[in-house]
């Protein structure tokens, strides 16, 4: 985990070229995070894969999408809108659902 800005960081890592991937903030009690896809139809299909992880796991996100952008926020209402396991547990999944989409959600360090 790093800090970035005052926010807390989760699952970040940095490639050979030194580009940080920022995967998720820890912000406001919620984990958060910016996805962006080839187009819109990319992010909709996408939305779509993690909608079944969500039901599956009965722990469903708040989100919005505008074109090739989807934006998730995870918490847990059950528990006081705090960040618990299960939210790190579906914030994992969505992961491994962005990365098999091949989601763009890279940017620099410090930036």
């Amino acid at each position: 985990m790093a800090v970035v800005a005052g926010a807390a960081v989760f699952y970040n890592r940095k490639d050979r070229t030194g580009t940080v991937h920022f995967m998720w903030t820890e912000e406001d009690n919620k984990l958060k995070r910016q996805f962006t896809f080839k187009d819109f139809k990319q992010a909709m299909a996408f939305m779509n894969e993690v909608a079944e992880a969500a039901e599956d796991m009965n722990h469903h996100p708040w989100w919005s999408n505008v074109y090739n952008k989807v934006n998730i926020e995870l918490t847990t209402h059950d528990a006081g809108n705090t960040v618990t396991s299960r939210d790190h547990s579906l914030a994992r999944r969505i992961d491994a659902i962005a990365e098999k989409f091949g989601s763009l959600g890279v940017r620099e360090l410090g930036s």
